[in-house]
């Protein structure tokens, strides 16, 4: 009997441990996230699942055109691409990116654009006409959907 009881203790240990490990993972570490609509399309669609590193941001920097998944709202994350690092000027030019007058490939585009027949799949504008800011502020950073047409990002909640 005394043997049954120590073994049944185990085991529960052994589950609150796993438990306790996993909970401070998800919390601190990763979290499992469901993409919900389509602006991110054609990259990540909407239903989509995915790991989010939470930890990468503090040891590394952001770099231009990662994926990021941020706080919009008080309820709501939003999934983006990085376009703009702080003190960059951000420009788009008959469907080009430029940052800070150079010209930038965004090949994760090419495919939508191609079936675009009604104009450019990112309309013109500068940053300064976006914003009234001419460069992206200090430890902010500038955000856009690939689904640029359908996209709430940095155009619009800033």
């Amino acid at each position: 009997m005394k043997k049954e009881k120590s073994s049944l203790w185990e085991w529960i240990k052994a589950i609150l441990i796993a438990v306790v490990l996993a909970g401070v993972i998800r919390q601190f570490f990763f979290a499992p996230i469901l993409v919900d609509g389509v602006s991110m399309a054609p990259t990540l669609h909407d239903r989509d699942r995915m790991i989010v590193n939470k930890i990468g941001y503090h040891i590394g920097d952001p770099k231009r055109f990662d994926i990021i998944v941020f706080r919009a709202t008080e309820d709501k994350d939003y999934i983006k691409r990085i376009i703009g690092l702080p003190g960059d000027e951000i420009e788009y030019r008959n469907d080009k990116l430029y940052v800070n007058g150079k010209a930038y490939e965004e090949p994760y585009l090419d495919k939508q654009k191609k079936q675009i027949a009604d104009g450019p799949l990112t309309y013109d504008f500068n940053l300064e006409e976006m914003t009234g800011k001419k460069t992206v502020p200090k430890d902010q950073l500038f955000v856009l959907g690939d689904n640029r047409r359908f996209s709430k990002d940095s155009r619009s909640i800033g």
